[in-house]
């Protein structure tokens, strides 16, 4: 993401916090005007800093002797503070800063220096809004997703008919999603040929996590590749957000892995999409790969690891069915 998209996000932090502060400044002159001798209180409270620091200068032997009545003081002036606004029915954190984000306080960083999530949420969002899939995600999600078009006839030998079985798959994806937040080890594996609504489910599985906050990352197999070459042989320019694109890929909560066998498999990518997966999978965040090879396919075209690793910790769900994009 180009660095100007970020000084506009940062921007609008900006705005968040002052828009906090100006808010909290007129509900303060409401009360004050209200009731006086909370502005004398607070006048009051608001002098500790320089109490302290006096006493300290004036004579440091009694320091402590003279912060305990600085402290007790204050927490009389305090009691009578609490005790006048609830006599006046003004809740207690009224005159609080009502920031976005109380992680972060409206900053988009933590005490300790780190991107805050809501930051991150906000960087995937701008790059959801940047490659157009927010319109896509509007129209191919659970309320959009018609049963009906699938087949009730027998297809090809399969237990269930296509609409029996994409019940099936529905069920499983609502559930993966509904319990999304509870350390089950829960990966999915979408494989099957084109045109059976893979990328349209796994849509609904982002849209339904990203309406709830978390952190998504929906990328095609060779746009993963892209990410990881960029951070390891072109580190000289955009770092911080090679970095943050590289970083996503194991830290975000989801990451979708589309189009699966699309990309030059040789024996770099092979240990890249092993990394990827394991790491993730060792850090307890949740994948899921959609294909269009058969399970047959995809332990010919990986190595040994990172096919044991995809049929270990992944559940498997075959799409199968005539190709809907043919269907009226």
């Amino acid at each position: 993401m180009d660095k100007s998209y970020i000084k506009e996000i940062l921007r609008e932090y900006e705005k968040r916090r002052e828009n906090a502060l100006f808010q909290q400044k007129l509900r303060q002159e409401e009360v004050y005007n209200k009731i006086p001798r909370l502005r004398e209180i607070d006048t009051e409270i608001s002098k500790t800093g320089i109490l302290i620091a006096t006493a300290m200068l004036q004579n440091s032997q009694s320091y402590e002797e003279s912060l305990d009545k600085i402290k007790t003081e204050m927490e009389k002036l305090k009691r009578e503070k609490a005790i006048l606004m609830t006599e006046n029915n003004i809740p207690l954190e009224y005159l609080d800063i009502n920031y976005t984000c109380n992680s972060c306080n409206d900053t988009g960083f933590l005490k300790n220096g780190s991107k805050c999530n809501c930051l991150t949420q906000e960087l995937i969002n701008k790059a959801y809004k940047m490659s157009g899939v927010q319109h896509v995600l509007e129209k191919e999600n659970f309320k959009t997703f018609d049963i009906n078009i699938f087949s009730t006839e027998p297809f090809e030998g399969e237990e269930y008919s296509p609409r029996e079985n994409m019940l099936n798959i529905l069920n499983i994806c609502e559930g993966f999603c509904i319990n999304f937040d509870e350390d089950n080890e829960e990966n999915l594996l979408f494989y099957g040929t084109t045109g059976l609504g893979k990328t349209f489910m796994c849509n609904c599985i982002a849209k339904a996590l990203l309406d709830r906050g978390k952190i998504v990352i929906y990328q095609t197999a060779f746009k993963i590749l892209e990410i990881i070459e960029e951070h390891r042989f072109r580190k000289g320019s955009q770092v911080d957000m090679d970095d943050n694109n590289y970083n996503l890929l194991f830290d975000a909560d989801l990451l979708i892995i589309d189009d699966l066998g699309t990309e030059l498999t040789n024996t770099f990518t092979n240990t890249e999409i092993f990394n990827i997966i394991n790491s993730r999978l060792f850090r307890r965040n949740k994948t899921i790969i959609s294909t269009n090879l058969s399970l047959m396919e995809i332990a010919e075209t990986y190595d040994n690891r990172t096919f044991s690793r995809v049929f270990g910790k992944f559940t498997p769900l075959k799409f199968y069915g005539p190709d809907l994009r043919w269907e009226a």
